[in-house]
Parts: structure tokens; sequence; C-alpha cells
């Protein structure tokens, strides 16, 4: 049996992470549930994912709407006391260098740096947030992370980007290259991180041991995960999000709502 909590884990972050597993796990075990004594963080994602044994694991809202729903039990969405934003949701922050234009549209043909194409934040909330102003990203470059977004424009091999206000958050707290950048607008909000369990899980002890858990967090832990709570939102309010079509698609097919 496996946890795993990769969506927000980082060096900075490695030890809350690894506290509230530990109050989660212990909240879990008074549950008669079992529950390994350590988070896995050697294990490709998609594997983490699709392990039939995951106990708790985290996922974005696009690989969970388009490939997982019915492969995974959704536990409860992690509420990070975004501002303006309802709980359980996020937002995508559109960042650009420091010095650039702010008129999202005047970006259409500059390049456009993604984590990855199965990121809601990243790929899809983006777009459709273009698609609604009426222009499309015509140059894209795929970075493999978000941090690694903000490097490449901040040295100039891209022009902007879309992180989740999260990850941003923790970025600016840690990561130079943020730092030369600001914000210019955002996307609309969406349903955030979800917990999960292997399919055929009973939700209610593990929504139960993450309120435990969240509540028994030393303040310090809190403050470096930004983890406030967790929410129940429907599995159908994932899959209702659209989802535009992936880098090379043909644009025509984007849905806009």
């Amino acid at each position: 049996m496996i946890a795993a909590l990769p969506m927000y884990d980082r060096p900075e972050n490695a030890a809350a992470h690894d506290t509230f597993w530990a109050l989660t796990r212990d909240a879990l075990r008074a549950e008669g549930v079992a529950a390994p004594d350590t988070l896995t963080r050697d294990m490709d994602i998609w594997q983490g994912w699709q392990h039939p044994q995951l106990v708790l694991g985290q996922i974005c809202g696009l690989p969970l709407r388009a490939r997982l729903h019915d492969r995974l039990t959704l536990i409860a969405t992690a509420d990070y006391g975004l501002e303006d934003t309802p709980p359980g949701h996020y937002r995508s922050l559109f960042v650009v260098r420091a010095g650039d234009s702010t008129d999202l549209p005047a970006y259409a043909d500059r390049v456009f740096a993604y984590n990855e194409a199965l990121s809601h934040s990243g790929w899809a909330a983006p777009q459709l947030a273009a698609a609604k102003l009426g222009f499309r990203f015509r140059r894209t470059r795929a970075t493999g992370a978000h941090r690694q977004s903000a490097i490449e424009i901040a040295e100039g091999r891209a022009d902007i980007a879309a992180i989740d206000a999260i990850s941003w958050r923790a970025m600016l707290r840690h990561d130079p290259a943020a730092r030369a950048l600001r914000v210019i607008g955002h996307t609309g909000a969406a349903p955030g991180q979800a917990f999960v369990a292997a399919k055929g899980t009973d939700p209610a002890p593990h929504r139960r041991a993450l309120r435990t858990a969240i509540a028994a967090l030393p303040p310090a832990d809190r403050a470096a995960l930004g983890v406030t709570g967790v929410i129940r939102i429907p599995l159908s309010a994932y899959i209702g999000v659209p989802t535009p079509p992936g880098p090379g698609h043909d644009p025509a097919d984007m849905p806009v709502s």
C-alpha cells in the first residue's frame, strides 16, 4: 500500500508534508484503516494514482476528469484559503516578465510556456480563458513543471505562463525566478486538487482523518502547506469542467463556456 501527496510537495515543505501524513496516517489507523508509515516519493505520478492499494493520493482535476474518474474514489478537495476564490477551488495566474505588457491578448503570438498538457492549471484553464477573450496561444513550449515555466520566462525562452495560485504562493516564497515576474490576470475558478484513494474505498473515514490531521497541524507546518481544510465537491463538478484540445490539436474544437 502507498500514500503520495505529490501536487505541492517540494524540498522546502517536504517536512511539513511528512508531518501532515503522519497525522493523517495515525487518524486513519484510529479509524481502523491500514496506512503506510511514510509517503511514497519515488514512484511515477501516474503509477501512484493507479496503484491498486492507494490509501491516499492527491490529483489535478484534468487527469481526474479526463482519464481516472472511474478508477479512483474521490475523498475530498483540499481548501487552500485562496482570496476571492470559492472554498476548495483555485485559479491560475497569468505571469509575465515584470516589464512586459499587461494586455493578455497581446501574447497570442508570443511563447506560452506550460508545465504539461494534462494540467488543468497550466494548460486547460489558460486555453479556456484565452478562448473567452477571442484568441489562442499560437506558440507553445512544454517545460515539465510550473517552476520551470517561471524560469523559462525569467530567462527569456518564453513570455507567459499560467501557474496555479497555490504553486505561485510557494514560488514567491522560495524561487528567485518568480520575483522577476508579475501577474497580469487570472483564469476562472475550478474545483481544486482532490484527495483520492483506490476505487472501492469508503471515503468517510478518510475525510474524518484528513480533518483531524489538518486541525492538529502545528502552525509552522500549516503555513508551509497553506491548507486550511477539506471540502466535499461532487465528482460531477470535476467532470463538468470543459477540457480544451491538447497542444497541436485543432483550436476550432475548443469548448467555450
